[in-house]
């Protein structure tokens, strides 16, 4: 995931289609490189998780080890439909740790778990969602850095 050596393969379009070398998506305008770059992402250990009391759409509170250098952090996923809480205590995440704090129901949701919306068909959402985790492969640690 490293375009330093400058060969020009990200997000210059090469070999890729009209509509994605326009930088455009489904989702909105397009990001560079230099956007994703900007994203601390990292792997976190779920230390606590339970139902979050009040938010608008079943969410789970979670608090994570995101490494020494970052210490624990609370975060809320929607997360109910695959995951039972209880099942989530000791396994590694991923994390965007570098957005601002956010209030979800009554919590400072700190960081944003990473997940992904399984596919309806067609394209369509079926509103659960997946978690991205580290592969187990290697020595992932919470506070590593995705790279």
């Amino acid at each position: 995931m490293n375009d330093s050596a400058g060969t020009g393969k990200w997000g210059s379009g090469e070999g890729a289609s009209d509509a994605a070398s326009s930088g455009e998506s489904a989702y909105g305008a397009g990001a560079t490189f230099e956007d994703f770059v900007k994203l601390d992402i990292r792997a976190a250990c779920v230390l606590a998780a339970e139902p979050l009391a009040g938010a608008r759409k079943p969410a789970l509170l979670l608090r994570l080890d995101c490494g020494p250098d970052l210490g624990e952090r609370v975060s809320t996923a929607q997360l109910t439909e695959l995951y039972e809480p209880a099942n989530l205590v000791g396994r590694l995440v991923l994390a965007v740790v570098n957005f601002p704090p956010r209030r979800v129901a009554s919590v400072k949701s700190e960081c944003l778990t990473l997940g992904v919306y399984n596919s309806g068909g067609a394209g369509r959402s079926d509103g659960a969602v997946t978690l991205i985790v580290p592969d187990g492969a290697g020595n992932v640690q919470p506070g590593d850095r995705l790279g």
